[in-house]
């Protein structure tokens, strides 16, 4: 059966490479604006990478103008059976879940059902009587953790930028970050609700409001999806955002038993996230469904969620947020005010919107883009951005966190080497 076209495009470039030939992809590429002879040295680069043992498996997609311009996949799906990679492999996506939890919260928001002024102890009380925790000296000299009520309330705002107070514990030596560790917050058989209740134990990071920190903020904005909306957020993200796009690959497991054979694997020796944190097994189905890094999917499939954003909101004649909720989504919310924490992400050039990085200048980024350009990217090795000025999109899939920041800066420099006009 043939699927539905991937915006204005990959299938139906599949198709003219198939019966055209190389001659109809190298128009299209023409077309777009790109060289297709530069657009080759970044297949051959990757395929060089895979033949030295350095890249396990990919899929990459790059679109632009509504035309997919470059469509392959490169390697094994599984280093340990040596089957190749095929353009529907299925990846562990992980953080690449968070834009699709923060647009579900902004489609409460244009429904007039949730404020991101709100606080969000309005929705979950377990959250509402917080404490921030401090290092002082104690009376051994070693530092001892001191907690103070927060000042003012996380709000709703603070979840989707990151600036709630809330903190991960796999990265960072700080007391607070000891605590997260210590409560194994990926470990044991809960849901979202349970989830909170366990975070709602811990201390905060940093006051509300003051300090960019990566967190379980987006899993709390889970939590409030499902409250508002009464649904489970897996429901929730099927009924209207995965199911209406057709991104019938993006699940919090793998649900077809028959697509197992699609999981992508990483090198045996490179399966960790770090702080003890190994790859899940999507095959699997997890009572939590992580709203900051639950899901699997395609590059496909993600293609068409942000060709959607590209298009400002609409795709395929459906609309699912306005133009400028995308806008608001997509523009820095930190300013001068809110500080880049310890380990601020985003990095040199970038700011933060509600669920993406987003580059504030030309220059600054150690690597090509554009002002206004928005990503973000998994701790299993996938990763995206959309270039709003250069009306383009990037998708690149492959399970390796040893290698993710490395791919990250390397693509972006081919691609907009590749680039013309």
């Amino acid at each position: 059966m043939i699927r539905k076209k991937l915006g204005f495009g990959a299938l139906l470039l599949g198709l003219f490479v198939a019966v055209l030939g190389p001659a109809a992809a190298q128009n299209t590429a023409d077309k777009a604006g790109f060289s297709p002879e530069r657009l080759g040295r970044i297949s051959s680069t990757l395929k060089d990478d895979v033949a030295k043992g350095q890249l396990p498996g990919a899929v990459l997609l790059v679109q632009r103008k509504g035309k997919t311009v470059l469509f392959e996949s490169y390697g094994a799906l599984d280093p340990q059976t040596k089957a190749p990679m095929p353009k529907d492999g299925i990846f562990r996506i992980y953080s690449m879940t968070k834009p699709l939890t923060s647009v579900a919260a902004m489609m409460l928001m244009e429904e007039g059902r949730l404020s991101l002024a709100d606080p969000v102890a309005k929705y979950l009380p377990a959250l509402k009587e917080l404490q921030v925790g401090t290092e002082k000296p104690g009376p051994d000299g070693k530092p001892m953790l001191e907690t103070a009520p927060a000042r003012r309330p996380m709000t709703v705002q603070d979840l989707l930028r990151h600036t709630s107070g809330i903190t991960y514990g796999f990265f960072g030596s700080t007391l607070v970050k000891k605590a997260y560790s210590d409560a194994n917050l990926f470990e044991g058989e809960f849901d979202n609700a349970e989830h909170v209740a366990r975070l709602a134990r811990l201390p905060l990071h940093f006051e509300p409001g003051t300090t960019w920190d990566y967190s379980h903020s987006t899993d709390v904005l889970g939590a409030v999806v499902e409250v508002v909306s009464g649904k489970k957020l897996d429901v929730f993200l099927k009924e209207r955002i995965t199911g209406p796009l057709g991104m019938k690959d993006t699940a919090f497991h793998v649900e077809n038993q028959a697509d197992f054979k699609r999981v992508a694997e990483p090198f045996a020796n490179d399966r960790s996230l770090g702080g003890g944190i190994d790859f899940f097994d999507p095959r699997v189905a997890n009572k939590w469904k992580s709203g900051g890094g639950g899901m699997v999917g395609t590059a496909a499939d993600y293609a068409r969620f942000l060709q959607m954003l590209l298009n400002g909101g609409s795709f395929e004649g459906k609309r699912y947020l306005s133009p400028q909720t995308v806008h608001y989504m997509t523009v820095d919310h930190l300013g001068s005010l809110i500080k880049p924490g310890p380990y601020y992400l985003p990095g040199a050039g970038y700011g933060f919107g509600l669920g993406f990085a987003v580059r504030l200048a030309d220059g600054i980024a150690p690597y090509s883009g554009s002002e206004g350009d928005y990503y973000w990217g998994g701790a299993g090795g996938t990763y995206f951005w959309v270039d709003p000025k250069q009306d383009m999109f990037v998708v690149f899939m492959m399970q390796s966190p040893k290698q993710r920041v490395y791919y990250r800066a390397k693509l972006r420099d081919m691609v907009y080497g590749a680039l013309m006009k």
